[in-house]
Parts: structure tokens; C-alpha cells; sequence
């Protein structure tokens, strides 16, 4: 009676379900992971802002910190004390905070390096 579903393929999502789930695994790991990686990054720049901080902002004006409110911050730009009011979301880079993790993580890799080398000299003493 049906003759022409006698030669159709029944499995024809099972073959390609496995194709599917493997390009959203790829597409999830290389696109939308690390998006929203950046984005929290990005919000924590913003919340994280202090008083005293040097920063700049997406437009390219660098300056300093002299008022946090809650969705926005006064920064003064030059020697002539001009300062400028921005929302938060205008934050490119908080200067001050990347420093400050630069100078940590040259102190951690000198302490690495002075482990190392007590460790050197207390097997060369032994020996």
C-alpha cells in the first residue's frame, strides 16, 4: 500500500543529531563561553572602580578617578583639573588596577625564583 516509504531512511535525525550537538559544543566553547567571560570581566572593571584609580575610557580619555557614584564617575583628565562625568559603561581599562596586578604577579614569579634557587642550593649542599 505505502510502496514509496519502503526504501526511506527511518534514521535520517539519529544521523544527523550527533552532527548537530557536536557543531553547538563547538560553537558553545569558542564563541558564547568565552563572550560572557569577557563580559563578566568587564563588569567587574566597572564595579571595581575607586577613587584615585587612573583609567580609560572606550573613547580614549585617560584620567583620574575623583568621585564613584552608582551608575557613574567623575574624572579629572589633565593638570588643568577639567573633569568630566561618565556612566560606568564608558570604563575601557582601569589602569591602576592593571598595574597593580603586573607588579604582583612580578613579585609572586621573583618569590617562584628565589624558592627555586634555595631549593638548587640546598640540594648542591648536600651533595
Amino acid at each position: 500500500m505505502f510502496h514509496f516509504l519502503e526504501g526511506a531512511p527511518t534514521s535520517g535525525l539519529m544521523e544527523i543529531l550527533p552532527m548537530l550537538l557536536l557543531m553547538f559544543g563547538v560553537f558553545y566553547f569558542m564563541i558564547i563561553r568565552p563572550e560572557n567571560k569577557r563580559k563578566k570581566e568587564a563588569e567587574n572593571t566597572r564595579n571595581s572602580i575607586n577613587v584615585g584609580d587612573t583609567v580609560t575610557t572606550i573613547g580614549g580619555i585617560v584620567g583620574t578617578v575623583v568621585n564613584v557614584k552608582e551608575d557613574k564617575f567623575v574624572m579629572e583628565t589633565s593638570a588643568d583639573q577639567v573633569r568630566i562625568e561618565f556612566h560606568k559603561w564608558a570604563i575601557s581599562s582601569n589602569d591602576t588596577a592593571v598595574a597593580a596586578a603586573k607588579e604582583e604577579a612580578k613579585k609572586a614569579e621573583e618569590a617562584k625564583a628565589k624558592a627555586k634557587a634555595a631549593k638548587k642550593a640546598g640540594k648542591n649542599k648536600d651533595n
